[in-house]
């Protein structure tokens, strides 16, 4: 597992602070945020699936004075299968596709689901990408690179870790930071953390930092202190 270096004249720093220096996210008047959803459905992650299924529609509510949200549910599982949905506007279509799809073991496929991500908002403007799991089973400087790749477009990844696996915590947290993104861990008992963090990046997605800033909880707090610093900060 490659660690980050810290050393301010570092390339990976360097790196950093072009990826501070892009813009922050935020959909232009008028528009809808937009947001990819990505899950690892492998076998262990039944439970959560079912869990996050039934509280996707915080992510909807919680921006209904903002803009509101169009999200596809991208997920992997068994045998290299993966598969996104188009871009949804509404909880009961997003609610539908979930409780469509049961959970198969395999191995995981983060690389993949960022360079799906990255394809994406080549296309069209993604705001935010939201990433759950467990595990981490990967080269991590191939998955680090299409995570950079994604900071400089401006896409922040906020991996949202269940449990306390330390290799895939050590990944996740980089995939995060290199995409200018965020990194929390949450219990798989607890649906109100999982819902906590689901919103906080909704509202990132529809309106930005300055919806973000807004939120009140320490959750939101916890997201907005690891982003990077806007620019002429």
């Amino acid at each position: 597992m490659t660690n980050l270096p810290d050393k301010p004249g570092s390339a990976v720093a360097a790196f950093l602070n072009r990826v501070a220096a892009m813009p922050a996210a935020t959909p232009a008047r008028g528009t809808v945020g937009r947001l990819i959803f990505a899950m690892d459905a492998t076998a262990s992650r039944q439970p959560s699936w079912d869990r996050a299924c039934h509280l996707q529609a915080e992510m909807f509510l919680a921006v209904r004075d903002i803009g509101g949200l169009a999200v596809s549910l991208a997920y992997y599982r068994g045998f290299q299968e993966f598969a996104a949905t188009p871009f949804l506007t509404h909880a009961e279509d997003l609610a539908r596709r979930m409780a469509g799809v049961t959970c198969l073991g395999g191995q995981t496929q983060i690389g993949r689901t960022l360079k799906h991500a990255l394809a994406e908002t080549q296309r069209q403007r993604v705001n935010a990408m939201i990433l759950v799991g467990d595990a981490f089973e990967e080269d991590v400087d191939s998955v680090c690179h299409v995570a950079g790749q994604l900071g400089l477009r401006g896409l922040p990844v906020f991996c949202f870790q269940e449990g306390d696996n330390p290799i895939a915590r050590s990944a996740l947290r980089q995939v995060a930071k290199l995409s200018g993104g965020a990194w929390a861990p949450f219990d798989s008992s607890s649906a109100t953390a999982l819902r906590d963090l689901l919103r906080a990046v909704a509202v990132f997605a529809a309106g930005g930092r300055p919806a973000l800033a807004r939120l009140p909880g320490t959750v939101a707090r916890g997201i907005a202190g690891q982003l990077p610093a806007p620019r002429g900060a």
